[in-house]
């Protein structure tokens, strides 16, 4: 039996699903293409965003009577706040982190999305620290950040309980994660698998398994059995004609975004 691995194939980790890093692997220099493969990503970036530095700033910045306390310069908000981007892609989110001011690292699973992710970062002059590892091998050198960005991987893991306790390991005492994925229902099946990748092909057949979805309730469940305090729970919509996403706290069928902390003891 040949038990060699494939020069791309992703370091040792119990959480790491082959068949998905093979995926984004074929679709890796597509990252940067605003109408290609990853146009949802790029529509959805900027509310992304949004969610990120309102729940930092609320969780992490508080000032003496309880209001969110300026972070800092209003140009770099995160200055010196250190952040893991776990699944980083091609880098979508590590560069507008970078450009307000956080310490971002950048965690890929898939050699050629970092390869991707530091060839762009060095044409736009931004200084980011881009890994080929994963979360397993960050909890073994005792690594730990601010707050850990959790966007869109949870649904692409082969063990979801063993990938969340340990990007839980990753958030130090008294941080922030923060995680995006897709709900389990009928509609995300309309959605996201049919809608996305068979009717509008924003996505190539394959990308998701509708298996693999998590009901928050599921996530929640994982994230409070690793040690974290579930702090937001909101959901994402996305209007088809303006192509513009918005935060909606009452409608999860679909996209949505939790915001944990870890405590301080």
């Amino acid at each position: 039996m040949n038990t060699q691995r494939h020069a791309n194939a992703a370091p040792s980790g119990t959480t790491v699903d082959d068949a998905e890093i093979s995926k984004f692997e074929k679709m890796a220099e597509a990252w940067w293409d605003p109408t290609g493969a990853f146009k949802p990503l790029h529509d959805l970036n900027p509310i992304r965003i949004t969610f990120i530095l309102d729940q930092i700033t609320q969780q992490l910045f508080q000032d003496t009577d309880g209001s969110g306390a300026d972070t800092g310069s209003r140009a770099q908000p995160l200055k010196d706040l250190r952040i893991l981007d776990i699944g980083c892609g091609g880098g979508l989110l590590c560069e507008p982190m970078s450009r307000l001011g956080a310490k971002i690292t950048g965690v890929d699973a898939a050699r050629g999305n970092i390869e991707v992710a530091e060839t762009h970062a060095r044409h736009m002059g931004l200084s980011i620290d881009y890994r080929h590892s994963t979360a397993e091998d960050l909890v073994a050198n005792g690594e730990q950040f601010d707050v850990v960005l959790n966007m869109e991987v949870v649904e692409h893991v082969a063990n979801v309980d063993d990938f969340v306790n340990a990007t839980a390991q990753l958030v130090r005492p008294g941080g922030l994660m923060i995680m995006a994925t897709l709900n389990r229902t009928m509609k995300s099946y309309a959605m996201a698998i049919v809608g996305a990748e068979y009717l509008m092909r924003w996505l190539p057949v394959g990308t998701h398994d509708w298996r693999k979805f998590m009901r928050p309730s599921e996530l929640a469940r994982s994230l409070r059995a690793s040690g974290m305090r579930i702090s937001n729970l909101s959901g994402l919509t996305y209007n088809p004609l303006t192509s513009v996403w918005s935060i909606n706290a009452h409608d999860l069928a679909v996209n949505y975004m939790i915001a944990a902390l870890r405590d301080e003891h």
